[in-house]
């Protein structure tokens, strides 16, 4: 009976359903995945944008890892120089619709917790890609700063002129610097010279962003999809068997309804 009703055709519907369960279990799996590092995300902002800034060093050291979830945005303050000679630009970034750079300097922490890259803020592009836009100069001398710890971004690994980057990747900063970085990098707030001035920089960041956006209805979209296959399967099954019944007979077809004005013309 059981060889009967598993033709090579059945076990063949059968697989796909199978196949169709574990792509969209999958895909509702990636979706719940962002989902809660986006939870994550938004909870280190919520934790830490706001808090009082700490000492470098007591977060981040050069035999640190990347930062823990936990750990990103964590507010910092730090006394040291800027190395400007060592300046470089991130192309390609969008801010409030117009494309630009981003601005990185690396600081040298005076209290000896390394040098970090300082991402301090955007510049509009200038009139031709050939040409770097003019840049408020870092401020010289020493200088404290306050900002905030963010991991590196992927490395996009493209072949640009010395002074550029593709990403904000510490990596590949330190590869054009011949500096030794930290392994994260800060967003900078606020830089005030010895004397209590405020410099003029490139564009601040916004506030990050701290929307979950769809990734969990998509994933509840996808878990709900998942038995489908197998529900068609099913009906389809069911039909094939009803009809083979019918064909022999052990099921018999419904009798056709005589309608009045049929008996009339008889």
């Amino acid at each position: 009976m059981l060889r009967q009703f598993f033709t090579l055709r059945r076990l063949g519907m059968l697989l796909v359903a199978a196949a169709f369960a574990w792509a969209t279990f999958s895909l509702g799996q990636w979706q719940f995945g962002r989902h809660e590092a986006k939870l994550d995300a938004r909870t280190a902002v919520e934790t830490n944008y706001g808090a009082d800034p700490v000492q470098l060093g007591t977060v981040l050291t050069s035999e640190s890892p990347e930062l823990a979830a936990p750990s990103e945005w964590t507010a910092v303050e730090i006394e040291g120089r800027y190395l400007p000679q060592h300046q470089l630009y991130v192309r390609n970034r969008p801010f409030r619709g117009t494309y630009g750079y981003e601005v990185l300097v690396p600081f040298q922490d005076s209290a000896g917790g390394g040098t970090i890259l300082v991402d301090r803020g955007w510049v509009e592009n200038a009139e031709t890609a050939s040409i770097l836009p003019d840049v408020p100069p870092a401020p010289e001398g020493t200088v404290t700063i306050q900002g905030w710890l963010r991991n590196p971004e992927i490395d996009l690994d493209r072949d640009l002129p010395a002074d550029q980057l593709a990403s904000i990747n510490t990596a590949s900063a330190a590869e054009k610097t011949d500096l030794d970085l930290l392994p994260a990098y800060l967003e900078l707030e606020t830089e005030t010279t010895q004397d209590g001035q405020t410099p003029a920089r490139p564009e601040a960041a916004d506030r990050p962003d701290t929307g979950l956006g769809s990734h969990l209805a998509y994933a509840i979209q996808w878990w709900l999809v998942v038995p489908l296959g197998f529900i068609l399967i099913g009906v389809l099954f069911r039909r094939e068997v009803l009809d083979a019944r019918e064909d022999k007979g052990a099921v018999p077809s419904k009798p056709r309804k005589t309608r009045i004005w049929d008996e009339e013309d008889e």
